[in-house]
């Protein structure tokens, strides 16, 4: 087993991966308006979000799907955003990054 220390070098590599696919798969025009650091909070309040919300304790569908308003998702990372002073972030871009992360996490899912 890893130690803590070990674990957390590969959460933070895990990290850097995902934010730089998502930013990699951001329409052009929002690829310079989000910080790496801006993708990674917003990574955090995405699950934050699906943590607090109960989205993932459904049972899904005949396929184990779970339906996931996408929108609803970029506005409460925004409404998190305002709250927490890191800026004002409109949700109909927000909403690109919530797919990019939801792409990436499917992606790893069949991996």
């Amino acid at each position: 087993m890893a130690d803590f220390e070990e674990e957390l070098r590969m959460d933070a590599e895990e990290n850097a991966r995902e934010a730089e696919f998502i930013i990699d798969n951001l329409p052009n025009e929002l690829k310079e308006k989000f910080s790496t650091d801006d993708i990674l909070y917003m990574m955090d309040a995405i699950v934050e979000y699906y943590f607090e919300s109960g989205v993932l304790d459904g049972d899904g569908d005949e396929d184990g799907c779970i339906d996931i308003d996408l929108q609803a998702v970029a506005e409460y990372v925004c409404r998190k955003a305002a709250e927490d002073k890191r800026g004002e972030f409109a949700a109909d871009d927000v909403f690109f990054v919530v797919q990019a992360d939801m792409d990436f996490q499917e992606q790893n899912l069949e991996e």
